[in-house]
């Protein structure tokens, strides 16, 4: 009696082809646009503050200065973090959870020192134009911490299913 034994291999190759380094379309995405509108304006709040020197309040002012300035830099790290694709290459902390927290806390300071700019600028047009930016930014900063929360948290179920 002679058995005979066949042994075959198979052996599949895949490739990814994820467009390199950048990823440009995120800049084109709506976060991707969310992200360089927030920039924009927390730069045009914080320079609005910053150049003007009629400060009725230095307390206030450089509240708001180091608010806007913080989170410009962190928006901005954000952004170019998802354009290089660094989130994927460092797993160990969630990106999405961690962005949600910042926009949370953001949104709470720049909120916080858009009014006390706002109720310390004594008519001063450069002070009155950063407040209001800083308001338009909070508002940029809820749209992101609204989109973020429903990539976080998801649509759950509300009952159970049977």
């Amino acid at each position: 009696m002679s058995h005979t034994i066949v042994t075959t291999t198979t052996t599949t190759t895949t490739s990814t082809s994820d467009g390199g380094f950048c990823n440009i379309g995120y800049a084109r995405s709506f976060q991707g646009l969310l992200k360089i509108g927030q920039v924009v304006i927390l730069l045009i709040a914080f320079l609005c503050v910053h150049c003007d020197q009629h400060w009725t309040s230095y307390s206030a002012f450089r509240y708001f200065e180091v608010v806007t300035a913080w989170f410009l830099i962190v928006f901005l790290f954000f952004f170019l973090m998802y354009v290089m694709r660094l989130q994927r290459k460092i797993t160990c902390i969630n990106w999405t959870l961690t962005e949600f927290l910042h926009y949370a806390v953001g949104g709470i300071l720049v909120f916080i020192a858009s009014i006390v700019a706002a109720v310390k600028s004594h008519g001063y047009s450069s002070l009155v134009a950063g407040s209001v930016f800083g308001f338009m930014a909070t508002f940029l900063i809820a749209i992101s911490i609204w989109t973020s929360y429903k990539v976080t948290c998801g649509s759950q179920p509300t009952g159970a299913a049977v």
